[in-house]
């Protein structure tokens, strides 16, 4: 049966495409501009978006299991809510859902509550689903690695409590491993749910002491107030979703993102491979 992929053109689902397509997966994606969409051959490619309910039902014509991933937006409960509803009307059983770690604690914070939502209406409906909780993404640190290098401050004001953030490679390969599973098991099978964390919890301090080593040079932790965070992210996003990145940031400060007992050693164990590191990826932005 067909897989359709949901949030495929992000730096997640282009890489959930790609593990797909290597495990000769038919794979089909949702996306709004097929022009320019640019996928491995043999994908199909399905016009809509997940407010246009007659687009959503065909690009599920002939799909018996999902990946989900809503991009933050101002209507991303809607965009969830309507996508479930015309996937339990097509048939569709099985799902793996990319939500947030500890999507069911930081309820202030708008994009972990949608997410929070989202699996309890898994879990209502009736749904055989893989419940993702990845920690902040590895990736994002393009975002401030221009601040970092020609500044020589660390400004992601993450604490000191710890978190273990993830890299989009190791989530989009656990994904498809679960997409594949589900797709390929005789009947839905019961849910379930992996935290996604990477290989070190990292502190504000510690990821500053890896800036320097890959820099060669001094590089200073911000500090813990998120206020100057919120107005460089309203440099170049709008202000609701900045000061939504301000209470993400918050929580960090507060309670971390730290791995539960043998998160780590489950992934190693499900990838059969080491965790994409921190370091890594800082002297891969910087090459």
């Amino acid at each position: 049966m067909t897989i359709l992929v949901i949030g495929a053109t992000g730096r997640v689902g282009r890489h959930v495409v790609d593990q797909l397509v290597a495990r000769q997966a038919n794979v089909r994606v949702l996306t709004r501009d097929p022009a320019k969409a640019d996928f491995p051959a043999g994908v199909e490619v399905a016009q809509g978006d997940l407010l246009d309910i007659p687009a959503l039902r065909s690009a599920f014509a002939g799909v018996r299991t999902l990946f989900l991933l809503n991009a933050v937006t101002g209507d991303e409960f809607t965009q969830a809510i309507l996508t479930l509803n015309v996937a339990r009307e097509a048939g569709v059983d099985r799902v793996v859902y990319l939500s947030v770690f500890g999507a069911d604690t930081a309820i202030n914070v708008p994009h972990f509550a949608v997410k929070s939502g989202a699996e309890r209406m898994l879990a209502a409906m009736g749904f055989g689903a893989t419940i993702l909780r990845p920690t902040y993404f590895i990736d994002n640190e393009a975002m401030v690695k221009d601040v970092v290098v020609q500044h020589g401050v660390y400004p992601m004001p993450i604490g000191n409590k710890g978190v273990a953030m993830v890299d989009a490679r190791d989530i989009a390969e656990v994904a498809a491993i679960e997409l594949v599973r589900r797709d390929s098991a005789p009947g839905a099978l019961p849910s379930e749910m992996i935290n996604l964390v990477g290989p070190d919890t990292l502190t504000g301090t510690g990821v500053a002491a890896i800036w320097s080593e890959v820099l060669g040079r001094p590089v200073a932790y911000g500090g813990d107030d998120p206020s100057g965070f919120e107005a460089q992210m309203a440099s170049f996003m709008p202000s609701w979703m900045a000061y939504e990145m301000r209470l993400m940031a918050e929580r960090y400060v507060t309670d971390g993102m730290i791995p539960q007992t043998g998160d780590v050693e489950r992934l190693t164990s499900l990838l059969g491979r080491p965790l994409h590191s921190y370091h890594d990826a800082a002297r891969a932005l910087v090459a």
